[in-house]
């Protein structure tokens, strides 16, 4: 032990709670909206764990909807956690950039694949030389139709309605109603397919106006990487694919190699892509991950009783005085903090964001949900969720030798069940989550979250 060091107290999340003060703020009145990163913003401050029983695709466009963030998480092939990416970014927007398109002399058995593959139901067809724009195929034009190798050409819609970019939606609406289509194609000046502009994202835009997106109204979306050669490679192929958020993430990020990854993406993606890195449990590993290039910080490591590293190693900080002080740290380095771990009630998730964390990381509450990877099974009189198909409830998987390659420091770290009961819909318990913090935000007065992390005072237990 070093010479004449201090033992210092540190509390976690059930140790304090918040005291009240003068309000005259409504639960229904409160903002929720919060910091990311430095540069992005999300409406709610929930984000759903890059945990392979959590976050695939679906999730990420669940979360995206509510006004949150949803990490895709890498136990999966790059390729894979690309296609994830992409299907976000697919999935909605002002208009589809860069449509996959099709030509008029593939076989209709193609267009068949590419629309199942890519899930989508229309596709440009563009001639092979020029690239020019000459019609659609959409599922009208192939219901009912048998012959697969007959080519595009003899059943697209060849008089395709096009426009120019930067089309207004109710431009766009008053075109889709005039024509009776579901579908305009956005061209360049040379006729190419530069985009495509869709009645379902028309509907979407109106049915979510609280969803986190782009400038150019498609969804949001996180992905997770370790360390080394693997994370770089995927950092790169996921910022091709529109990734908004890269989150470094793994169980200790005071390390030398989380610093190259940080700051060899950054200088490969200055202005692509924003990082996330974690997880800390100090100031001075904060300021380090910050240096190396991080827009925003995780907290959390040994932050609970969970924790492996405090039960196999020994080794923590109690999450509620880790992010006090990581967060007064990065207050002074104008980047938020993220609160990763320890959040498993709208208590705790209301007591993160007064004591400085801008977002919260869920992991466990949102395993489960309709929209988290996974097989629905009845066992034993109860519903689950199983991600590996072939486990029982309740066992748990072996430990991954890829994930240990990728984070030496992780033992493991916060094991989950394959099976989880079935919780339904996640926007229940998002709901029930923001519920709770708009309820303390009330009680101490504070109309948005910079209010509720300035007044916040806390007492012992």
């Amino acid at each position: 032990m070093k010479e004449n060091a201090a033992i210092n107290e540190a509390l976690g999340f059930d140790d304090v709670l918040l005291l009240p003060n003068e309000t005259n703020v409504k639960p229904s009145a409160v903002s929720l909206k919060t910091r990311l990163t430095r540069t992005i913003e999300l409406n709610v401050p929930l984000i759903s764990a890059g945990h392979d029983n959590v976050t695939e695709s679906p999730m990420a466009i669940a979360m995206a909807h509510l006004g949150g963030l949803g990490i895709i998480h890498h136990n999966m092939p790059l390729g894979k956690q690309v296609e994830e990416v992409r299907r976000v970014k697919r999935a909605e927007g002002n208009m589809v950039l860069n449509p996959i398109t099709i030509s008029p002399d593939a076989s209709v058995a193609e267009a068949v694949d590419l629309m199942t593959n890519y899930r989508v139901s229309g596709l440009p067809v563009a001639e092979s030389g020029t690239q020019k724009v000459i019609g659609i195929l959409t599922n009208r034009d192939i219901r009912f139709f048998e012959d697969y190798a007959k080519p595009v050409s003899e059943l697209m819609s060849k008089e395709v309605i096009t426009v120019k970019a930067g089309i207004e939606m109710e431009a766009a609406k008053k075109l889709m109603h005039q024509h009776r289509i579901e579908k305009i194609v956005v061209v360049d000046e040379q006729g190419r397919c530069a985009g495509l502009v869709t009645v379902k994202d028309v509907e979407k835009l109106g049915r979510f106006p609280n969803a986190a997106r782009d400038k150019h109204g498609r969804l949001r979306v996180g992905a997770a990487v370790g360390t080394g050669k693997d994370a770089l490679d995927r950092a790169g192929a996921m910022t091709d694919a529109g990734l908004d958020v890269l989150f470094v993430d793994v169980a200790h990020a005071q390390a030398r190699e989380v610093f190259g990854t940080i700051s060899y993406v950054r200088q490969q993606r200055t202005s692509e892509v924003q990082i996330v890195a974690g997880n800390v449990a100090t100031p001075i590993a904060a300021r380090s991950v910050i240096e190396a290039g991080a827009d925003a910080v995780m907290v959390g490591v040994g932050g609970t009783c969970r924790s492996a590293s405090r039960r196999i190693a020994g080794v923590g900080m109690p999450q509620f005085s880790a992010l006090l002080k990581v967060a007064e740290e990065c207050v002074l380095m104008g980047v938020p903090v993220i609160v990763n771990g320890g959040v498993n009630n709208s208590a705790t998730l209301a007591k993160a964001i007064a004591a400085g964390a801008e977002a919260a990381v869920i992991s466990d509450l949102f395993a489960g949900t309709e929209e988290a990877p996974g097989e629905i099974v009845c066992h034993d009189g109860g519903v689950y969720k199983i991600v590996n198909p072939s486990a029982k409830p309740q066992h748990r998987p072996a430990a991954s030798p890829t994930a240990a390659a990728l984070d030496p420091h992780g033992l493991d770290e916060d094991p989950v069940d394959t099976s989880v009961p079935y919780r339904g819909p996640v926007a229940h318990t998002v709901q029930h989550l923001l519920k709770g913090l708009r309820t303390a935000m009330a009680y101490t007065g504070s109309a948005d979250i910079p209010a509720l992390i300035e007044k916040a005072e806390f007492v012992r237990k």
